[in-house]
């Protein structure tokens, strides 16, 4: 088990209807923890979901599913941002 910090912003953020929490995981990648937490049913598991667009950061840089996940990382879910 390692604990992590998450953190989830703009619609991820409402859904959940909280800016971050403390996890222990047994997750060796954000794909696994994404996984864990969508497991945890309403509301993550809408927010989370595989199909809709959610961006992830480790350490607050962009990281892709198959990141490395280690004990006291920071870890983001956010959806895309467009600009304009």
């Amino acid at each position: 088990m390692k604990k992590v910090t998450v953190r989830y912003f703009a619609s991820v953020r409402e859904a959940l209807g909280t800016g971050s929490e403390t996890v222990q995981t047994d997750a060796a990648d954000l794909g696994a923890l994404r996984d864990e937490l969508i497991a945890r049913g309403e509301p993550h598991a809408a927010a989370l979901a595989r199909g809709n667009a959610v961006r992830m950061a480790l350490d607050q840089v962009m990281s892709a599913e198959t990141a490395p996940l280690q004990e006291g990382q920071e870890v983001a879910f956010f959806p895309p941002v467009t600009g304009g």
